[in-house]
């Protein structure tokens, strides 16, 4: 059996995680941004969710005993709410994963996660504008555009 057409298991990300994790991101970098990551310092990162819960929490994908996909979600305290909101963030699916529903499982694990808890109001992410085939995705999964724009000040741009 190929591993395109294996069952895809969701799974809270461990340790011995990290250099996939990490290779995803490098990747996702290259990918939509043209940019070249520092593998050690991703790794660090990656580590440092992994250590402190209150940062984040990296799931995983697997289809075959391989780790195929991740994402990371990261925590929004809302006062108007009192609760927080779930970022998705740091999403990656190989390849030759992807629309094969790598995505849609992670996405429905976290969902159901997040609805089993009562200190979560919801859940976001933020995709880049022209990435139609993410806005798609995400669409198909019930999220709808926010009337927010996104602002930033990077300290690590050059």
């Amino acid at each position: 059996m190929n591993v395109a057409s294996m069952p895809i298991t969701i799974r809270p990300a461990v340790h011995a995680d990290v250099e996939a994790i990490a290779g995803f991101q490098i990747a996702m970098a290259r990918e939509s941004e043209g940019k070249e990551l520092e593998p050690g310092t991703i790794r660090k990162g990656v580590e440092a969710v992994l250590s402190s819960p209150e940062k984040g929490q990296f799931y995983v994908a697997e289809a075959g005993g391989s780790v195929v996909g991740s994402c990371m979600i990261t925590y929004e305290w809302s006062d108007w709410r009192n609760g927080n909101f779930w970022w998705f963030q740091s999403v990656y699916v190989l390849p030759e994963r992807r629309r094969k529903g790598v995505y849609r499982a992670l996405h429905s694990y976290v969902h159901q996660q997040a609805l089993s808890r009562d200190d979560v109001c919801g859940l976001r992410l933020y995709v880049a504008e022209d990435n139609r085939a993410a806005r798609r995705t995400y669409e198909s999964m019930g999220m709808k555009k926010s009337h927010y724009l996104m602002y930033e000040i990077d300290f690590g741009a050059g």
